[in-house]
């Protein structure tokens, strides 16, 4: 199995969140752990992003929650290290004022070019931070493999999601 990076959002992911939840059960698996969660700095938390990358002994797969699904594709568009793939959940849609709070700002504008590496974007028909016609936009602008899971919210613990065995299996898929 290649070596996870867990990629929380704004806010962080608490201890029921299912990044969490991978972080302590699977083996060779990290998080970047970034200096404020609350008001992001776009610079730090890209030079983050990129020394857990570094620190992993093969190319990783990356595993991104809301706002870093936009911390992955602004990376992917700076750095050429290499990564396995990356499961790029609940994408927040940075560029929207009425979906997304002014500390994602930085974050602007999103990177539709395509992704050097393998990548599933998965969203909610319901999710508060993006519509579903633009997280479908992300994916087919980042190169990425489409999973629609219908009613989900923003696919974390407040919507029922803990340990998200559907997440896991996509997540096998780019282990492999």
């Amino acid at each position: 199995m290649r070596p996870i990076v867990i990629v929380p959002g704004l806010g962080n992911s608490g201890p029921q969140h299912w990044q969490r939840l991978w972080q302590a059960e699977l083996p060779d698996t990290r998080a970047v752990e970034q200096a404020d969660w609350d008001q992001p700095d776009f610079d730090d938390w890209i030079a983050r992003l990129d020394a857990a990358i570094a620190a992993s002994p093969t190319a990783p797969v990356v595993a991104a929650h809301s706002l870093s699904c936009a911390l992955v594709a602004h990376w992917a568009a700076r750095h050429s290290r290499p990564i396995a793939g990356a499961l790029l959940v609940a994408p927040a849609d940075v560029d929207s004022d009425s979906h997304t709070p002014p500390e994602t700002r930085a974050f602007r504008p999103m990177p539709m070019k395509a992704l050097p590496f393998p990548s599933i974007v998965v969203a909610s028909s319901d999710d508060p931070y993006v519509t579903p016609g633009r997280a479908a936009a992300f994916a087919q602008g980042w190169g990425s493999r489409f999973v629609d899971i219908g009613s989900a919210g923003h696919i974390n613990p407040a919507a029922g999601f803990g340990e998200w065995p559907l997440g896991r299996l996509l997540l096998a898929e780019l282990t492999r």
